[in-house]
């Protein structure tokens, strides 16, 4: 491009335009063979610039768009104002006080001013031709037919092959495609022709004012609002932000790959002569915008965490972070750093925000302040809050990954010394260490539930089902994948040993009425009186445990089966070895322990009828019994 002063050389002062008809002076006899070829190029240059003169109000040329109505003597416009441009050139070396100069320059400028219109109606005229959609999809387009590696590296193409690519298109390229590539190349050509003119301002001009509200009304239409202030967002209830945020999240997207990116292309092609221009171009075009639009998810982040809010913060984050590789390419101009710095400023922001929603989460658990027992020991309201919201968080496991990569687990809390290695038996990742100690510590504070029951065994049972609750939510979900197969082998381990206990301390009194050995010799008397206290001992067992639960079915159906074989083993032989002649004092047969032991767990209290039912079903017994003798 010449220099600004090579410009005010060629056109040192304004001055009248001479008619149309004897706008250059005629030449002298004697002449070289380069100034004939001057003069012929002037006049080539004057008969097309003439003709197509804007400025002439009644003219076939003032309505008429030369690029639309005849692209060969466009192209020929084009090499005329060229031919001129080195005709001036030419005569400023050989004699700078010529008058052909100044008549040059009034013909240059009657062209720049026609070829600034021809630039301003492409742009209008192609709006809709020239959406960010279409260019982006040129970008794939053209990259076959160019040497370079990226869409925003420079071409190797002269412009010989570019103005053929653009200008001879073959029947590979859809009426669509068509569309969009013919306005590109003439737009790409008039800038060419002004900026190696020295009227690059004036296109530039035009270009910023149109392709910046194509800009500001694309992200309108995506539903992207203005700068919304920290104290407006915080004024809203949730529900509307949580609105705001999804529409955010539809149309970033959008806007990095289709808009902005469409935007780049398109202004790096336009503006091909010159990295200066295209640079202050696209900076101008699009930096306010996307700095308004990558500032959201900061003025987000900085509003009040709750943890129902953890999710869509994870949401602003993972888009934020999946598009950075795209922002810093497309926003890589150093006049446009304040937008790579906004977008990464709002990642630490989310990241921050994320960390402190996580400790809060961690002492919310530690510090729920319910005094309220579960009703049978069932699975406590905390157990499935938490561990849906730990499942939650696996789906963002890239995201936390990133997030706590360099944030180490504090450990120094009041919990036991006891758990503390707990962590360290899954994976090695920061991330696995981070849900197995959110899980740590609600198994901790479900300890401390546990301890609110009276009754140790009910106790017992409230931990075998929430365990149970867990491991089983882990073992279905993706927290098995970064809590790992030993965590839940040695877990499961572990509310067998919670059942067990149960056993032992709901069933001790029970089967603590038998002999110790129950196959022992012992008098009548002796047999009816452990009779009489194993019934009353059984039926005040079943009568307490009527209301206590065991949601899973599983686990349900092996304490069951465990208690059945325990208590049918010890009174089988019992009833076996001292049937005869105790009479009404057995309420019980041996195969009707497991019947009335189905009721259990499903806490409805149907055991309750066990005097009633027994008499009848031992009776029969009985009889079955007398009949075999």
């Amino acid at each position: 491009m010449p220099s600004k002063g090579m410009r005010n050389v060629f056109f040192k002062s304004p001055s009248p335009s001479p008619s149309r008809t004897a706008m250059i002076p005629p030449a002298s006899p004697s002449r070289t063979f380069s100034e004939s070829l001057m003069d012929e190029n002037i006049e080539i240059a004057e008969s097309l610039i003439t003709k197509w003169d804007s400025t002439n109000v009644s003219s076939f040329a003032n309505v008429t768009s030369l690029f639309h109505a005849d692209p060969h003597e466009a192209k020929q416009y084009l090499n005329s104002v060229r031919d001129l441009q080195a005709a001036m050139q030419h005569l400023v070396t050989e004699n700078s006080s010529s008058e052909k100069i100044v008549a040059a320059q009034n013909l240059m400028q009657l062209a720049m001013k026609r070829l600034e219109k021809e630039f301003y109606q492409i742009l209008s005229v192609n709006r809709a031709n020239l959406d960010p959609e279409s260019v982006s999809a040129r970008s794939s387009i053209s990259s076959a037919a160019r040497s370079s590696t990226s869409d925003f590296e420079e071409s190797a193409e002269s412009e010989e092959d570019e103005f053929r690519f653009w200008t001879e298109l073959d029947d590979s390229h859809s009426d669509v495609e068509r569309v969009s590539m013919i306005p590109m190349a003439d737009l790409k050509a008039i800038a060419d022709c002004m900026i190696s003119s020295g009227y690059g301002r004036e296109c530039v001009k035009i270009y910023k004012i149109i392709r910046k509200s194509i800009v500001d009304e694309s992200l309108y239409h995506l539903g992207v609002e203005r700068q919304i202030s920290l104290s407006h967002l915080q004024k809203m209830d949730w529900e509307m932000v949580e609105l705001k945020i999804k529409t955010w999240l539809n149309a970033v997207k959008v806007a990095v790959k289709t808009l902005f990116y469409g935007e780049r292309i398109l202004c790096d092609h336009v503006f091909s002569a010159s990295d200066s221009i295209r640079e202050s171009c696209f900076s101008e075009i699009s930096k306010e915008a996307a700095i308004s639009l990558f500032g959201f998810p900061e003025t987000v982040a900085k509003c009040k965490k709750t943890p129902e809010k953890m999710f869509r913060t994870l949401d602003l984050y993972e888009a934020i972070s999946d598009l950075l590789p795209d922002i810093q390419s497309i926003f890589s101009y150093e006049s446009t750093f304040t937008v790579r710095s906004q977008a990464i400023n709002s990642l630490i922001k989310l990241r921050d925000a994320v960390r402190t929603m996580l400790m809060d989460f961690e002492t919310a658990i530690q510090k729920d302040p319910s005094k309220a027992t579960v009703p049978g020991g069932g699975v406590h309201p905390l157990a499935r809050y938490v561990m849906n919201y730990i499942s939650f968080l696996t789906d963002y496991s890239g995201a936390l990954a990133d997030i706590v990569a360099d944030w180490p687990l504090n450990l120094q809390t009041p919990l036991p010394e006891s758990y503390f290695g707990s962590p360290r038996e899954v994976g090695d990742s920061p991330v696995s260490v981070r849900f197995a100690w959110l899980v740590l510590v609600l198994l901790c504070k479900l300890d401390g539930k546990a301890e609110l029951y009276k009754d140790v065994a009910l106790s017992y049972l409230f931990l075998a089902n929430n365990l149970q609750y867990v491991v089983a939510k882990i073992r279905s979900s993706n927290l098995k994948i970064y809590l790992g197969d030993d965590w839940v082998n040695k877990h499961e381990l572990k509310v067998k040993q919670y059942a067990s206990n149960y056993e032992r301390m709901g069933w001790s009194k029970v089967i603590s009425s038998l002999p110790e050995d129950p196959t022992a010799e012992i008098s009548p008397d002796q047999a009816r009186n452990c009779y009489k206290k194993f019934g009353a001992a059984f039926e005040e067992a079943c009568k307490k445990q009527s209301s206590w639960v065991v949601p899973n079915p599983k686990l349900r159906d092996e304490i069951k089966v465990s208690v059945a074989r325990k208590l049918g083993a010890a009174y089988g032989n019992f009833y076996e070895k001292n049937r005869g002649g105790t009479g009404s004092f057995v309420k019980f047969a041996p195969d009707d322990l497991g019947n009335y032991l189905s009721d259990l767990f499903h806490g409805n209290g149907s055991t309750g009828s066990i005097s009633s039912s027994s008499s009848s079903s031992t009776s029969s017994s009985h009889s079955r019994g007398r009949r075999g003798h």
